[in-house]
């Protein structure tokens, strides 16, 4: 059996940058046409718009966009994102996104390209779902009522973000392998916050695993409101393509070492049991160790240098003594989509 089935992870992952110039720009070399587009300023920063983490997907449909590091409902505007195009994306004049002179990160993922309605739940769902790289977008209406919502993955779910378009209402984001160390699947995590994991008993999701159909919600109004519209981004995990876990720091500058089986691309690291930001590091934004470019997911500061990590052949390694990605005994999870895969026609090298 082959180690990986996705032989070139940029056809399904892939990290753009580009310059803002405040007009129509049309962002091409992504290499496919994507599904989500998560856009950020490495260079502005601040409150308001400026500095946000701005969220596209073709499930919602151009202009409408969604702040990672808000929880404002969805919000539309003609000059934003105005096309997915068969090698990137077009955007307007809108200078959060597209600043003249500014440098900006966008990550893009590979969903379908078309949506297809699903009745595995007991709500009916309408995905955009790519069951070769365990990706999905999935859009629903809330029941306010304990709800299974298909995925279409036919994977088993280890990671779901999801956002009330409808309500101002905080993001959540459940973390299966996280869920199943703590042995509770109520517990979930806030993306536009630096909060600590949720108490046990919460409402926002059942106490049971998450299957390779559906995932579940309870009766909170931040994953299931009745009557609103709302969004969920699913990731299933595949060999030598994406990886869902966590750590324990040590505290170290020679630090903690994850293996993942890939050479990563990308990684987000959130520090469960302490407030801490979610932090995001690419091959991109830097290209040679250490990596220390760091976005978060959770705010809208401009691109700091405050983690950092070695990307290696087969996982990354923490190189640092911080208290977000490294504190000794601190509980950390990730998520991490590969550059290229440990085995394969084109086996990785270290940097």
């Amino acid at each position: 059996m082959a180690y990986t089935t996705i032989k070139k992870p940029s056809d399904y992952f892939n990290t753009k940058l580009y310059t803002g110039n405040l007009s129509t720009n049309n962002i091409t070399g992504v290499g496919f046409q994507p599904d989500f587009c998560w856009l950020k300023s490495r260079t502005q920063g601040g409150t308001g718009y400026n500095g946000n983490n701005f969220f596209f997907d073709n499930v919602r449909g151009v202009e409408n966009f969604l702040r990672s590091d808000l929880s404002n409902a969805e919000g539309t505007l003609s000059t934003s994102l105005t096309s997915f195009d068969s090698d990137g994306f077009t955007i307007g004049a809108l200078d959060n996104i597209n600043n003249s002179g500014d440098s900006f990160v966008s990550w893009n993922w590979l969903a379908s390209n078309t949506t297809a309605s699903n009745t595995d739940g007991s709500i009916t769902s309408t995905v955009s779902a790519n069951t070769t790289s365990g990706f999905s977008i999935v859009s629903y209406t809330g029941t306010g009522a304990n709800a299974t919502i298909g995925h279409g993955l036919n994977a088993e779910c280890k990671m779901v973000i999801i956002k009330n378009r409808t309500d101002a209402v905080d993001w959540s984001v459940n973390h299966q392998p996280l869920c199943a160390s703590l042995g509770d699947y109520t517990r979930y995590l806030t993306l536009n916050s630096t909060s600590a994991v949720s108490g046990a008993g919460n409402v926002a999701y059942q106490n049971t695993p998450f299957t390779s159909s559906v995932f579940n919600v309870g009766t909170s109004n931040t994953t299931n409101g009745s009557g609103d519209n709302i969004i969920a981004y699913c990731f299933a995990e595949v060999k030598g393509f994406s990886k869902f876990g966590s750590y324990v720091g040590n505290g170290n500058t020679d630090g903690t070492f994850v293996y993942t089986g890939f050479k990563p691309a990308f990684i987000i690291i959130k520090r469960t049991d302490d407030t801490r930001e979610w932090f995001m590091l690419d091959n991109k934004r830097d290209t040679e160790n250490p990596v220390d470019k760091n976005i978060y997911a959770s705010s809208s500061v401009a691109e700091n240098s405050s983690e950092r990590c070695d990307f290696l052949s087969n996982g990354f390694k923490l190189t640092t003594t911080s208290g977000g990605s490294n504190a000794s005994g601190a509980n950390i999870i990730y998520m991490a989509f590969a550059e290229e895969p440990l085995v394969g026609d084109n086996p990785c090298t270290a940097r």
